[in-house]
């Protein structure tokens, strides 16, 4: 019975958690389930959700990318920077930074697996040098329309309006950016579920060498993985700058944290025990209700952090719990 129990915490907890947080906060504030605070709480978790999807990645090969969070940073100020100070059309502004992404994606990858530095000393080392040269690069300016330079000249460029509805705009009433998340979870879930490319990446994160001797390339397929999670933090930093219309200096630090927590919380829903696309989405769910409701209950912002560990405490107590339990 208590096996039972316990593998049935494990397969619905996840899911118990976010019915039971709908119900409370339901029940303390009435405009909680409107269609309106719905659609605030998908499109504040679509931006995590996209940096989100590249932890996962890496998670599956059994790596970790910490560099996300300063990959968004550097996504949001380049595509910002292109569109204010350079006047380049929407297709270079959304571009160029996907191509930064993939790049700080190969950089991870050629330290990782060439170099055979441990994952979380590379993107950690990674984190920084990025986090670096977007300070350098906007001298530790945010950028923003009709922005002033240091020799009192003005910035000709501004966000367009094509820019700005990818983050702040609706298609048949539902928020742009819900809408590319929801497409990104569906598009990734069936990559990793039904392609053999997906099956490659969970056999090299299951056992390296067992892959390598049914003849995968591994070290291929680990740097893939990377270079994806960079790509998918650029996207995540792309829709930032067009949400908030500026680029704003360290705006993906806040959201590693959330990203990892997401992923972590995903290992648990319907039993996977791995790191899993729809399992994320599920955890970035949770989080964004909880900050959510939290925020309609004037709880101060800077207990959110609390939150936000709290939950990650719980999602790797759990998981390595069952894991362990496995093992025993």
């Amino acid at each position: 019975m208590k096996e039972k129990s316990l593998d049935f915490s494990f397969k619905y907890g996840a899911l118990f958690i976010i019915a039971l947080v709908i119900v409370v906060f339901s029940i303390i504030n009435e405009n909680f389930m409107t269609y309106d605070n719905i659609a605030d709480i998908l499109r504040s978790i679509s931006i995590v959700m996209f940096v989100a999807i590249g932890v996962t990645l890496s998670q599956i090969v059994d790596g970790f990318d910490l560099s996300v969070g300063s990959t968004v940073s550097l996504a949001t100020v380049g595509s910002a920077a292109l569109m204010v100070w350079y006047q380049q059309p929407l297709i270079i502004v959304i571009i160029v930074p996907l191509i930064i992404g993939a790049v700080i994606g190969l950089l991870n990858a050629l330290l990782i697996v060439k170099i055979r530095i441990p994952d979380l000393l590379a993107t950690l080392a990674v984190m920084y040098i990025i986090g670096g040269v977007q300070k350098t690069y906007t001298k530790g300016f945010s950028i923003y329309n009709n922005m002033r330079f240091q020799d009192g000249t003005v910035a000709k460029g501004k966000f367009t309006p094509e820019f700005l509805w990818i983050g702040q705009g609706k298609l048949l009433g539902v928020p742009v950016p819900v809408i590319l998340m929801l497409v990104a979870v569906i598009a990734v879930h069936i990559f990793l579920t039904y392609t053999r490319w997906g099956r490659q990446l969970y056999m090299t994160g299951g056992n390296r060498e067992a892959a390598r001797l049914s003849g995968i390339s591994v070290n291929k397929i680990r740097l893939a993985a990377y270079v994806l999670s960079g790509i998918f933090a650029a996207f995540g930093g792309i829709l930032y700058a067009s949400r908030v219309g500026s680029g704003q200096i360290d705006a993906g630090a806040p959201l590693l944290m959330e990203a990892v927590a997401s992923v972590f919380v995903g290992y648990s829903v319907l039993g996977a025990g791995k790191p899993n696309v729809i399992g994320t989405f599920f955890g970035a769910v949770l989080i964004g209700i909880l900050l959510n409701g939290l925020t309609m209950l004037n709880v101060p912002y800077f207990g959110f952090d609390i939150v936000k560990g709290g939950v990650l405490v719980l999602a790797l107590a759990i998981t390595f719990v069952h894991l362990n339990r496995k093992k025993a």
